[in-house]
């Protein structure tokens, strides 16, 4: 594009179609008032979704076709070539002989469709890669063994028409397809996060108008609506609280679980939801405006700016592909000129054909195609047995270079919720009465931090008692009558007031320095008791934090809680560097800025919505399985029962798949190349040389070798 110009679609795919590429155009002219349209189900994703289905459709049908021809074929070899097991029999052999073209006609054309288009590609406008390589080579041992299949007979006084390459065309295609189906699995998630996103926003919202309230179409708020909000539902636009109180859940946005008081002029974000109130709200971000449209564009850049790695076998096989052609033309022709002058005519033409596609069978990459999928398929076989997901290749061979681990502290290195972590009894009365008369008052709250004190009642079994004439008094506490005798739990401030007490100012700086909040019950008379409430440190957190340590790996926190709390869990766990009230945006500049320091590969360990985009933009996103879906779907990995513990664990687990990746990409290389000269016949004045049977054998033994390899990954200890 020149001076600003815009390129039509069609001119964009002429030159990205030989590529393999094509151009779908998204019609966005309707996302101006929503965001919903940024991960919707458009034509492209259809046509990827399809594409899917056509793929999983053809692993299904190849697995038993490998099968068969693997039986066939080592039957063949082990029993009629070397005599180790009792040889097919003619009637079954002649089966065989019929059957084997019928597969491998489909697998070739139906199945290997991808490797024809490749071959296409190359031929037509020379990009080469290892579809290409995957079709020449299938390609020339289903065309060859077609030939001796329909001509047997004229052909058997030049060629030995009793090998043929069927079976290789079969095996090739299927295991390479199933390698890019599992492939395609772990990728076509990447969609999900957003679409998970999208499923926070209210679909509709009550707006009063005119005094009248009508339920309308989330696309239909304008700013400045009045939004009715009902205790219980999500709030649906980006405003402010113009009627009401209510205690917020914006553990979405913060990551934090303490649920937040809004007063009227305090501002509230789409998706987080009301928990008690009735509010009515004032709209002034709305669709792309609002908070959480900002974190589905962060999200959703931030996955498209990660580079995928460079295949190493796509980036040889551009070098490859064309020197391996060049080298079988060459064995042909050397063989037809030169060997002719030493050897009868038919002789050399015999030596030349089967040259030439025993140097295309051997360099055929069924053991460079399985060398990467075995790997990752052992390796997250491994890690899900030891409750660590791995969605990716590209996440495992990143994570064992990371240098840095942002952590959010909420859900990953705190359990998440509220509970009470101290208990105090002044002495005036006994624990199971104090707490027996704080929870018959707590259990008719509708106050976030009563959950914690009625759950704490019931660890310690200790029944509620009847209470008549509760009272709620908003945001501060409750009171209520306890077999006649008037008990207040409530904040420090409200037993000051309500019941005019003195409270022990040094318990309360203690428990503070831990940034727990204070839970007081009293009676008219005396202060009975307090209950502490946080949220507690997950058990072998500090444990997990000195082992990435002892890797070489800095740790940090980037939470979305006040300083105070954020500091106490910090000098608690020992992490190396921690920052409170962060916002997600926040999270994100955070993560960029550790890249930029000296090219450190980082990761980002959370479990919210609020984490969401920096775990997106992370080289490797870390999700805790007991957070929210999206934190999941857009991390590359996800420890079950969200253990921290596990991430030391994946690292060493990461570090050892990928050395056995590079031993696979080793020995499949090594065998194509120590293969091919010998199977060109550069040795046959040596007596050595390599019929294409020995060729698709020797391919097969490497692809037995690569897969044993994998199989030792199951053995190691992480």
């Amino acid at each position: 594009m020149v001076g600003g110009d815009d390129v039509a679609i069609d001119t964009l795919n002429q030159a990205i179609g030989p590529l393999g590429y094509t151009f779908i155009a998204n019609d966005d002219k309707n996302d101006e008032r929503t965001a919903s349209k940024t991960a919707s189900g458009d034509h492209a994703t259809k046509e990827h979704d399809g594409d899917f289905q056509i793929l999983r459709r053809n692993v299904f049908i190849s697995i038993p076709l490998i099968v068969v021809s693997a039986v066939i074929m080592s039957w063949e070899i082990f029993g009629n070539r070397f005599g180790y097991i009792p040889a097919i029999g003619e009637t079954l052999g002649e089966f065989f002989h019929h059957l084997l073209p019928i597969l491998a006609t489909y697998m070739m054309f139906a199945v290997g469709k991808p490797y024809l288009l490749g071959f296409w590609r190359f031929m037509r406008y020379g990009q080469a890669n290892m579809d290409t390589l995957i079709g020449i080579g299938t390609l020339t041992a289903y065309l060859y063994s077609f030939t001796i299949s329909a001509f047997d007979e004229i052909l058997r006084p030049y060629l030995d028409v009793e090998t043929m390459y069927y079976d290789v065309t079969i095996i090739v295609i299927g295991f390479i397809t199933l390698g890019k189906f599992l492939e395609a699995r772990a990728k076509i998630k990447t969609s999900d996060a957003l679409k998970s996103l999208l499923s926070l926003q209210a679909k509709s919202a009550i707006v009063r108008r005119d005094n009248k309230d009508t339920e309308i179409s989330i696309n239909e708020i304008v700013v400045g609506d009045l939004v009715v909000v009902k205790p219980g539902t999500k709030i649906p636009v980006d405003g402010v609280v113009s009627e009401g109180t209510s205690f917020i859940d914006e553990s979405m946005i913060t990551g934090e679980s303490m649920p937040i008081e809004k007063n009227i002029g305090e501002q509230v974000t789409a998706g987080t939801i009301n928990q008690g109130g009735f509010l009515i709200i004032q709209a002034r971000g709305i669709g792309k405006d609002s908070l959480l449209a900002h974190i589905i564009d962060l999200v959703k850049a931030a996955q498209s700016s990660r580079a995928p790695i460079q295949k190493l076998a796509d980036t040889v096989s551009a070098f490859f592909v064309p020197a391996v052609l060049i080298i079988a033309v060459l064995a042909l022709v050397a063989w037809l000129a030169i060997g002719s002058r030493f050897l009868p005519f038919d002789k050399a033409l015999a030596l030349g054909i089967t040259s030439f596609v025993g140097v295309l069978v051997i360099a055929c990459p069924c053991a460079l195609g399985l060398a990467t999928p075995t790997a990752i398929i052992v390796g997250v076989g491994k890690g899900a047995h030891n409750g660590i997901l791995i969605k990716n290749a590209e996440a495992l061979e990143k994570l064992s270079k990371v240098r840095h681990i942002v952590f959010d502290k909420t859900g990953t290195i705190t359990e998440g919720r509220p509970r009470v972590v101290t208990f105090v009894n002044t002495g005036a009365v006994s624990d199971q009465e104090v707490i027996s008369a704080a929870v018959s008052l707590e259990r008719a709250s509708e106050h976030p931090l009563a959950s914690a004190i009625v759950r704490y009642a019931e660890e310690k079994e200790i029944m509620p008692a009847t209470i008549e004439k509760f009272e709620a008094h908003k945001g501060k506490g409750v009171s209520a009558l306890v077999n006649g005798k008037i008990f207040f739990v409530g904040s420090d401030t409200f037993i000051t007031q309500q019941a005019q007490l003195n409270l022990n100012e040094d318990v309360f700086a203690e428990q503070r320095a831990h940034a727990l909040t204070p839970v007081v019950i009293a009676d008219k008379e005396r202060v009975l008791g307090y209950f502490f409430i946080g949220d507690t440190i997950k058990a072998g957190a500090k444990t997990a934090l000195q082992q990435l340590h002892r890797a070489g790996v800095k740790t940090h926190m980037a939470t979305g809680d006040h300083e105070q709390a954020a500091a106490a869990v910090a000098k608690e766990v020992g992490i190396d560097s921690y920052h409170a009230r962060m916002l997600p945006e926040d999270k994100q500049v955070l993560v960029r800025d550790l890249k930029k320091k000296d090219a450190a590969m980082v990761a980002v360990a959370g479990d919210g919505v609020n984490d969401a985009p920096a775990i997106a933009l992370a080289d490797v996103g870390i999700a805790m399985a007991t957070g929210t879906d999206v934190a999941m779907e857009t991390a590359d990995i996800t420890l079950l029962h969200g253990d921290i513990a596990k991430i030391a664990q994946a690292i060493r687990l990461s570090k050892a798949t990928l050395r056995t990746i590079k031993q696979n990409l080793f020995w499949a290389f090594a065998f194509n190349i120590l293969g091919i000269p010998l199977a060109a016949g550069a040795f046959y004045g040596f007596g050595l040389s390599l019929n294409p049977a020995f060729a698709g054998a020797a391919m097969a033994f490497s692809s037995v070798l690569v897969v044993s390899n994998s199989l030792r990954l199951k053995l190691i200890h992480v």
